[in-house]
């Protein structure tokens, strides 16, 4: 569970610090257009801080972290959104200081989102292995229980 936490903390201070350079590059450059560096502080703090915060929670209810394919989850996930910021912070750079990222900038963001989406996906197996599924034939057959009926009438 430390690590999780320690992972959110992390994000959280990246995603503050990317705010933070938007801020101070756009205003040294006098930049006033469109550029992802608006966007790296967000995505850093949802996808990064605020997720781990809720896998946290989930690893309190459901010991996510007992099967080995959490680890897979874990580094998988972390990589991709480590790929995705770190290009989008590149791409939004190189924007703000007039110059145009390559198509390997683009590859490498799809690899990014990819490796997201595999953690994500990763992350829905581990879930459904530690949340039991309900039985049809267990909630069918049993009856539900008599309703008392109230004396009081007002």
């Amino acid at each position: 569970m430390r690590k999780i936490l320690n992972t959110a903390h992390i994000y959280m201070i990246v995603g503050l610090i990317s705010g933070l350079y938007y801020r101070e590059i756009t205003k040294a450059e006098d930049f006033t257009g469109d550029t992802q560096l608006a966007v790296v502080h967000t995505h850093v703090l949802a996808l990064g801080m605020l997720f781990f915060l809720i896998v946290l929670a989930l690893e309190k209810l459901f010991a996510l972290t007992a099967l080995p394919l959490f680890r897979w989850f874990f580094w998988t996930y972390n990589a991709g959104l480590v790929l995705t910021v770190g290009t989008m912070t590149l791409h939004g750079t190189l924007t703000v200081l007039g110059r145009s990222s390559g198509a390997a900038t683009a590859g490498v963001a799809g690899l990014g989102h990819i490796l997201l989406t595999v953690g994500l996906v990763l992350l829905f197996i581990t879930l459904g292995k530690r949340i039991p599924a309900t039985r049809t034939a267990d909630v069918t057959t049993t009856a539900p229980a008599p309703v008392a009926a109230s004396t009081d009438e007002r």
